[in-house]
């Protein structure tokens, strides 16, 4: 019987970053993966490929929008989806490959198969059970659904089926307007598809920044994606190889229906546990499924751990790979933590959107005194040099103190440009600390300068 310090059940970016930290620190690490490649859910059918898609698609728009007015005159490319395909799965090949060569390198285990928890200590795999001081659960989440529809990842998909259709659909209904559906449905649109985006609440992207999705909802819809909002789906029927989703509007109670090639499900993930025996180890479960852990990540059974997807927090691969390193630490004695005030939020459609912090909404609702800074990329001349000038920075300061609070961006390349300002509410920075830093000219990045220097006097370019 093989003997370990630790186990990490799953290879997500939770998993496979936590059992590299392990093994830098010295432990002896095994991972349990049942899939034929490593990665987990992001790398081969969701971060990853989605992003490859959303690139493809972003290339092909600039060419039937942009190309000609910067004097790049030609036919417009077509579309060769099976090559399309082919490109994003080379992609998930290079990724993944590169997490199996990181593991050789660092000494670590891979335990091919599906992992159950017959008792602390203890991992079975197929017909093996190893001993282990520690098991770390790290399984991530699966798409949730509602009640009235059937997943056949055929018609009715999730966003696994949305990444490989055999043909890019006529019509399109994307039933939940957060990032998934939003991502997957602009990739689509990119492509010729009519996308119908159908949402319970009456806004897109639940939790963020009211300014930011109203602006947002307006570009997209620009951009072709139609919003039906308010909306309860109440069922999908499918019948010779088509769909029609039924919903009622709450404000009327009016039921409606609408046919489609393909509709995507997008309404949320739940954790996935299933198969590891957690119930009868006696393992605390929250309410809505997720694994309850303390504050280093400890479940209530001796020797038991979870991260990422399957406790509580936002389901992003950032806050499940820093809560793996976290947890490595804590078991080779270290004080691994993470702020979870500071887990930034990126939406990768065109503009990109992103946000870390408080919204305005929370600081009202928390009677926090604060101030706006805001700053269009329309006095970016980076931005208006490449058409990409919708969007703005925002950034909420302290009334008093000026220490920065959040941030919210909507424009070019903003997924990167958030981390300037993680790093800055890492350091309990001031909106003014940001405005005296020296940017370089001409970046997209002084438009965030520009927001931090609103927070003051006001901007320069604006």
């Amino acid at each position: 019987m093989s003997s370990y310090d630790v186990i990490i059940i799953g290879s997500g970016p939770g998993g496979y970053v936590c059992a590299i930290r392990c093994a830098q620190l010295g432990l002896k690490t095994a991972v349990v993966e049942g899939r034929e490649t490593l990665g987990g859910t992001c790398l081969n059918i969701g971060c990853i490929p989605s992003k490859a898609l959303l690139h493809a698609s972003h290339q092909l728009h600039e060419a039937e929008h942009n190309f000609a007015k910067m004097g790049l005159v030609g036919k417009a490319p077509s579309v060769d989806w099976k090559q399309m395909l082919a490109y994003k799965d080379d992609v998930i090949g290079q990724n993944t490959k590169g997490i199996e060569f990181l593991f050789k390198k660092n000494k670590i285990d891979w335990l091919k198969g599906w992992g159950a928890i017959p008792a602390p200590g203890k991992v079975q795999v197929g017909d093996t059970t190893y001993e282990t001081k520690n098991i770390i659960i790290a399984t991530g989440s699966t798409p949730s659904t509602l009640p009235g529809i059937t997943i056949d990842e055929k018609i009715v998909v999730t966003s696994e089926g949305a990444l490989s259709l055999p043909k890019i659909p006529k019509k399109l209904v994307v039933i939940g307007a957060g990032v998934i559906g939003l991502e997957l449905g602009s990739v689509y649109a990119r492509l010729g598809a009519e996308v119908q985006v159908i949402e319970f609440l009456d806004h897109i992207t639940p939790g963020m920044d009211a300014e930011v999705s109203k602006n947002f909802q307006r570009i997209l819809a620009k951009q072709g994606l139609d919003f039906t909002l308010g909306a309860a789906v109440q069922g999908v029927e499918t019948a010779k190889g088509k769909a029609t989703v039924t919903y009622k509007l709450r404000k009327d109670d009016s039921t409606h229906t609408v046919d489609a090639d393909t509709v995507l499900v997008a309404t949320g993930r739940k954790p996935y546990v299933d198969g590891l025996g957690l119930a009868a180890l006696g393992v605390s479960m929250t309410d809505r499924g997720q694994i309850a852990t303390d504050s280093h990540y400890a479940t209530n059974i001796k020797g038991i751990y979870a991260i990422g997807d399957a406790i509580t927090g936002p389901m992003l691969a950032h806050k499940a790979e820093d809560e793996g390193m976290a947890v490595a630490e804590v078991l080779a004695g270290r004080h691994g933590h993470m702020i979870y005030g500071v887990i930034p939020g990126v939406i990768y459609t065109h503009p990109e959107v992103s946000s870390v912090g408080a919204t305005e909404e929370t600081l009202k609702a928390e009677g926090r005194a604060y101030k706006v800074g805001k700053f269009s990329f329309m006095g970016n001349g980076r931005a208006k040099a490449n058409f990409a000038g919708d969007g703005f920075v925002k950034i909420l300061a302290d009334k008093e103190t000026d220490r920065i609070l959040g941030a919210h961006i909507i424009g070019p390349m903003v997924g990167d440009l958030i981390h300037e300002i993680c790093v800055a509410m890492e350091f309990g920075a001031s909106a003014q600390d940001l405005a005296m830093t020296c940017h370089a000219h001409p970046t997209y990045s002084e438009a965030v300068r520009e927001a931090a220097l609103a927070c003051g006097d006001g901007p320069i370019h604006s």
